[in-house]
């Protein structure tokens, strides 16, 4: 045998060996990644320029969040955002790293939540996070114990478990800023109630230092079920947030509240029922300069929109006067 044929046989040799050696290396496809490695690459130097993030599920739920000039809004709802949940979830998008790989087979997709939105069942959500030079697409499925969850990068076939753990919801109405109005009891003067039936009443107080608030027009032969009845109505501003918000109709609403604060604020609130739901609205109003800049920024934020509120709260606003009375006195037997 030559010399060259010598030579040849053991190149050979050598490229089949190298050959099972890549076949059954740990890295078999190409875009393999290792733990650590950012899930979305590119994107964490690309957070500042995001102008839009799109969720959306198979079932036809979609939310969009589109940056303003200083603030985000729910595209669906055409109302502000909640841009603390959106600025947290961006950075999770940032941060969002590599535990270990999972499946590359699309059969398998559906037991992590990774399979492609397109079908009503699929169980996960596509996140689209868009920059002016490119769109970053992720699918994120179920979670894994209480740190991680399983997503796959839109048109990859490569699952992934990656951390921290994404939490998605494509309802438009759990992206929208829910604070309405905080106003605390302490500031409040005086209530009038107008509910859509039984009689107005209104209840005030003279001084902030004065603890309960007095109830006018009490019919006559009854009391209040305790000094401190009608406190609870004066709270009901504290903290008010809302569960949706719709544009207001233009036919008045059958029930209405007045809340005037010590320092010239007013705010008066028109309540409505759509068949289990409750809608209100405010308009603001000031007759003191120490409260005109509050009023004027209530308004310019509040004027048009009608904010749907948990039912009990609803009920705790217009409550009926019959609620803060004492119950009737038993009629006294008659002689026999």
């Amino acid at each position: 045998m030559t010399t060259r044929r010598v030579l040849i046989l053991l190149g050979a040799a050598v490229l089949v060996i190298l050959g099972a050696v890549w076949l059954h290396s740990p890295r078999t496809h190409e875009g393999t990644t290792t733990a650590g490695d950012p899930v979305i690459a590119g994107l964490k130097p690309a957070l500042n320029d995001v102008t839009e993030v799109r969720i959306s599920k198979g079932d036809g739920t979609h939310t969009t969040l589109r940056k303003r000039a200083s603030d985000w809004m729910v595209v669906e709802r055409d109302y502000p955002a909640d841009g603390g949940r959106i600025r947290k979830l961006l950075l999770d998008l940032g941060d969002l790293e590599v535990v270990e790989e999972k499946t590359r087979e699309p059969a398998n997709y559906g037991q992590l939540g990774v399979e492609d939105v397109t079908a009503a069942t699929a169980s996960g959500a596509k996140l689209e996070a868009v920059t002016p030079s490119k769109t970053f697409a992720l699918i994120v499925g179920k979670p894994s114990g209480t740190k991680s969850g399983y997503v796959r990068l839109v048109g990859e076939p490569q699952s992934l478990l990656a951390a921290p753990q994404l939490s998605l919801d494509s309802d438009p109405k759990r992206w929208i800023e829910r604070a309405i109005v905080d106003i605390p009891q302490d500031r409040i003067k005086t209530v009038a109630v107008k509910p859509a039936t039984g009689p107005a009443y209104s209840m005030a107080r003279e001084k902030k230092e004065q603890t309960d608030f007095a109830v006018a027009d009490v019919p006559k032969g009854r009391e209040l079920s305790s000094p401190s009845a009608a406190n609870p109505l004066a709270g009901t501003l504290a903290g008010l947030t809302l569960d949706d918000v719709r544009r207001a109709p233009t036919d008045a609403a059958p029930e209405q509240v007045t809340y005037q604060t010590f320092d010239g604020l007013s705010l008066v609130i028109a309540g409505r029922k759509d068949g289990d739901r409750r809608f209100i609205a405010l308009a603001p109003a000031s007759t003191a300069k120490e409260s005109a800049t509050e009023a004027q920024t209530l308004a310019s934020r509040l004027a048009g929109w009608e904010f749907e509120v948990p039912g009990y709260k609803y009920d705790s606003i217009f409550r009926p006067m019959e609620e803060l009375l004492a119950p009737k006195p038993e009629k006294a037997a008659k002689a026999q």
